[in-house]
């Protein structure tokens, strides 16, 4: 095997690929902890149970601005005194905060799982859910906006991955 100077090498390689055992195993758990904004909007649009809940752990006035029609309020500081009553521990939770610039949906999915929930967080959280065409709630009711192409296909169920 030839050694390559890490000075030449690009950024991208300077560390080298995980075996793709060891790959397979991150990829596998990674679906065991993250669902997408389009998965859990398939999945709540199918007839029946969905068989998870969908939990918004931002605050009263982001809650107010817009969340996921169905969802539970139940901001991340009041998970530890106010989950028993609002959530059952035998139905897996999903939770969304901002989008991928806030850790607030980790932070949730932290402190429900501490607590004995089986949980997943919601990558892309309210941001994408809107930006992906998916029905929101507001104070004043019901809104959709345009997918974003950046986002999702426009004409499309879905991306096809």
């Amino acid at each position: 095997m030839t050694t390559i100077d890490s000075l030449t090498v690009n950024p991208v390689l300077r560390d080298a690929p995980a075996a793709p055992a060891e790959a397979a195993a991150y990829f596998r758990a990674d679906l065991a902890f993250h669902a997408d904004v389009s998965d859990v909007a398939a999945a709540l649009a199918a007839d029946g149970d969905p068989g998870f809940v969908v939990l918004d752990s931002r605050s009263t006035a982001a809650w107010d601005q817009g969340h996921i029609p169905g969802a539970v309020h139940l901001p991340t500081a009041l998970i530890a005194e106010q989950a028993g009553p609002l959530l059952d521990r035998s139905v897996p939770v999903v939770t969304y905060c901002w989008g991928p610039g806030c850790n607030g949906a980790t932070r949730a999915a932290l402190a429900l799982a501490e607590l004995g929930y089986q949980v997943k967080e919601m990558l892309g959280g309210f941001e994408y859910w809107v930006r992906e065409g998916f029905e929101f709630e507001t104070r004043e009711g019901r809104e959709r906006r345009g997918t974003d192409p950046l986002t999702a296909p426009n004409d499309s169920v879905d991306c096809g991955c």
